[in-house]
Formats: structure tokens, sequence, C-alpha cells
């Protein structure tokens, strides 16, 4: 594995910790900051620029008590400046009082701005049963 490679899953993988954590700063580190980042919720419109996702995160870890996810790597592609993991979530997460089990596949886009990579892109889609 290359050390890009390594440092891509590192990243990805601080991704989930911020979300399971519910941590905005730590969210905050993981994305680049800029007007092109772009994600989509599960079910949601696309979300685009820092402003847009950040205010996402928030109410997301606002109306959620608990949240626990499991990834599975179906693959990891890195390019000089531009990488990206396909997976599988397995989401466990409890709002409203209710505990709530789904699957998605996501689709994580990473670029290297200015000697470090930083999420730009995160797609999530439900996997029906």
């Amino acid at each position: 594995m290359t050390n890009q490679c390594s440092e891509i899953l590192a990243v990805n993988a601080a991704f989930y910790r911020a979300f399971e954590k519910k941590d905005i700063e730590a969210m905050s580190t993981v994305w680049s900051q800029g007007t092109a980042s772009l994600c989509i919720h599960p079910g949601w419109n696309v979300l685009r620029s820092w402003k847009e996702i950040r205010t996402s995160w928030v109410n997301i870890f606002k109306n959620t008590a608990y949240i626990e996810i499991n990834t599975e790597i179906v693959t990891t592609e890195v390019r000089e400046h531009i990488a990206y993991i396909v997976l599988i979530e397995n989401v466990l997460q409890i709002t409203n009082g209710r505990r709530l089990e789904a699957r998605s596949i996501a689709t994580n886009i990473f670029e290297l701005l200015g000697g470090k990579w930083y999420l730009v892109h995160h797609h999530a889609s439900p996997i029906m049963r």
C-alpha cells in the first residue's frame, strides 16, 4: 500500500470518527472549506460549499442521539491530486427514541490541497434490501 493510500484511508477514518462522535470541529478539519465541496446525504438534494455542508452536519448531529458506522471498503483509487473510496456504510442510529439500521453505498472523493488530503465530495445512497 502506498503512503498516499494510507493517508487517504486515515482521512476517511477521521471522517467517520467525526461523524460517530458528532464532532463538528473534527468534521471541519476533514472537509475542504472551499465552495467546490459537495455532499449528498441519503435522500437529500446536493449540498454545495462547506457552509451548506457544515449546516447539514450540525443539524444531523443535533437530531441524532447515537450513531455507529461500520464500513466495508469496496475500492480505493489514488491519482496525483485526487483519490476516491467506494464503500458500504452499515449505520446504526438512534433518532427521536427510534433505533434505525441502514446500509448505504458511498463514494468519498479527496483532493490534495496544500500538501494535505481533504474530503471534497461525499455521496451516500441507501441500499434497498
